[in-house]
C-alpha cells in the first residue's frame, strides 16, 4: 500500500476553514494526479484514511484515528461516529453537535492526515448502510448494483432509494441520485449507472 498525505482543515465556530497544500512522505512535491486530488474540498473520506480531531482547550478529546473497516471513528463521550462517505467538514460538524450534549460550545477542527490506498483513481467505495462497507477495485462496466452486492448487500437500516454516488469531475463534485431500493427489489435498472474509478456509492440510514 502506499501512503499518500492529503490535508483539508475545516474548523467551526468561528474558525476559518483553511487548506494546507501536502507534501509527500519524504517532504518533496507530491505527483500531478495526487495534488490534484488534495487540492479538491470535496474529499469523502474512506476506510483505513486517517484523520486528526481536535477540540479546542479539550486534550482528552483531541485524537487521531483511522477509519475503520466499518466506516466509523470512536471518539470519547460520544462513541461510534459514522464518517466514511463523509467530507471533513461534514464529520466535524457531527462531531460539534454530539459533543454538544456534554462539552459547552464546543469548537472542533478536523484534518485529514493520511489517505492510505493503492491508488485512488481505481477504487471504488462503497460506504453506509451496508453490510460490509468496502474499498473494491474498479472493474470495466462495474455498475452501482455490482458494488453494493460485493459489500454485501444493503443492511435492514437502509433507506436504498436515496442512495447517491459522488464523483469528482475537475475540480468539482457531482452528486448522482440512485435508486437502489427499486433495484434491489423489483429490478428495475433504469438507475443502476455505470461506476467510474475514485466513485464512492454511499447508501444512507433511513431516518427512525
Amino acid at each position: 500500500m502506499k501512503l499518500k498525505l492529503l490535508v483539508a482543515t475545516f474548523a467551526l465556530v468561528g474558525l476559518s476553514a483553511c487548506a494546507q497544500t501536502p507534501m509527500s512522505a519524504g517532504g518533496g512535491a507530491p505527483r500531478t494526479a495526487t495534488l490534484a486530488r488534495a487540492t479538491i474540498p470535496h474529499y469523502r473520506l474512506a476506510i483505513a484514511d486517517i484523520i486528526e480531531i481536535s477540540v479546542w482547550h479539550n486534550k482528552r478529546l483531541s485524537e487521531t484515528v483511522p477509519v475503520r473497516p466499518d466506516g466509523r471513528i470512536s471518539m470519547p463521550l460520544i462513541g461510534a461516529v459514522p464518517v466514511a462517505g463523509h467530507t471533513a467538514s461534514n464529520v466535524a460538524q457531527t462531531i460539534k453537535s454530539k459533543l454538544a450534549y456534554y462539552v459547552r460550545d464546543p469548537q472542533v477542527t478536523v484534518i485529514v492526515k493520511r489517505v492510505v490506498q493503492d491508488s485512488y483513481e481505481d477504487m471504488v467505495r462503497v460506504t453506509g448502510a451496508v453490510q460490509h462497507p468496502a474499498s473494491l477495485h474498479y472493474e470495466p462496466g462495474m455498475t452501482v448494483l455490482d458494488a453494493v452486492l460485493d459489500a454485501g448487500g444493503v443492511d435492514s437500516f437502509a433507506a436504498a432509494n436515496d442512495t447517491e454516488i459522488h464523483r469528482v469531475v475537475g475540480h468539482s463534485e457531482r452528486v448522482i441520485h440512485v435508486n437502489l431500493g427499486n433495484i434491489l427489489s423489483e429490478g428495475r435498472l433504469g438507475t443502476n449507472y455505470r461506476l467510474r474509478p475514485g466513485d464512492i456509492v454511499t447508501v444512507p440510514e433511513r431516518l427512525l
